[in-house]
């Protein structure tokens, strides 16, 4: 009687935690104000709306920890998910994929897209998965990240020495070390205090960013440089994610796809809200002309020239040019 007992509360146990379903966590350092914030929250509700029995709660403001804490529960096989960029990707043993965050590699949005769609992209998103992280979703506009700082920035030359904030990575390191500025490693959530203390001189990052996390209160000069067309990929533990079911792993890509369509048409409305804000608060922008973009431009050729330092394979930046087509 007792053994029978056993077994009928091990089965209502089982049967409870499979009606409660599975819970992904989804962790990133922006705020809910922002547009990527808002289609989160689209993406939540379509995923909901598809009742696999996969819920996805969202944890904004870095409450997970940051992005370098999150990949490496996920390198465990934790539940949880963020948002990182071929910058990370390079540092976690695919470095070939580091050359799409390289300044101004791309002239439009359009070769953006274009790449994702390209054998190439998938070689390296399969090369990523064998080390662990799944590429769940890849079309999603972060935006052009621009440049905001303490002192008046008009061309190149005016970077030159300035201790400009970046992501904890060698690419975008890299990246501001050609244009002439001493590029700082450093977790958004710090980047406010650090401008108001003068730690640091300046930061990047699209409009919606700099304004969400009100760095322009602490630093009031912006350069429409556009010097990264940021696309953004959502990753999970491939472990994980094998762990799912045939329908849960679908609804989890499609609905991915058309939330990140959504934030798209948000961020694509939002630069010009965001630029008349900033203004009206007291931001002196700088719009540079063709002249001026040239001059950026050619200084960031120079990071095209390291492929040995980021560990390239010969020839990728005619490749990549070539897959934009």
């Amino acid at each position: 009687m007792r053994k029978l007992l056993c077994a009928f509360v091990l089965v209502a146990v089982l049967a409870s935690s499979s009606f409660a379903g599975t819970v992904l966590q989804l962790g990133f350092e922006n705020s809910m104000s922002e547009p990527i914030g808002q289609a989160l929250l689209k993406w939540q509700e379509l995923l909901a709306a598809r009742n696999t029995g996969l819920t996805m709660e969202i944890f904004p403001d870095s409450q997970l920890g940051n992005k370098t804490d999150l990949i490496d529960q996920m390198l465990l096989g934790e539940p949880v998910m963020t948002l990182a960029d071929g910058a990370f990707f390079a540092d976690y043993g695919v470095p070939d994929m580091g050359i799409v965050f390289g300044p101004f590699l791309f002239a439009n949005w359009d070769e953006c897209w274009k790449l994702i769609r390209s054998d190439w992209w998938k070689e390296q998103t399969d090369k990523l998965n064998g080390m662990g992280l799944k590429v769940v979703a890849a079309n999603w506009a972060y935006g052009e990240r621009h440049t905001l700082t303490v002192k008046p920035v008009k061309t190149v030359d005016d970077l030159k020495g300035l201790q400009i904030r970046v992501p904890t990575n060698q690419i975008q390191t890299k990246g501001f070390e050609v244009l002439g500025a001493t590029p700082v490693g450093m977790s958004l959530g710090d980047v406010y205090t650090a401008l108001q203390q003068g730690t640091i001189d300046g930061g990047e990052n699209p409009l919606s960013t700099l304004y969400g996390r009100k760095h322009h209160e602490v630093a009031k000069y912006l350069i429409l440089d556009g010097h990264v067309l940021n696309f953004t990929n959502w990753i999970c533990s491939s472990m994980w994610f094998d762990g799912l079911t045939e329908e849960q792993q679908k609804a989890l890509i499609e609905t991915g796809y058309e939330a990140g369509v959504y934030n798209n048409e948000l961020q694509a409305k939002a630069n010009d809200y965001y630029l008349d804000l900033m203004k009206k608060e007291g931001v002196t922008v700088v719009v540079p002309d063709e002249k001026t973009l040239e001059g950026f431009r050619t200084k960031a050729q120079d990071f095209y020239k390291q492929g040995a330092l980021f560990k390239w394979s010969d020839g990728l930046y005619d490749r990549v040019k070539d897959a934009m087509k």
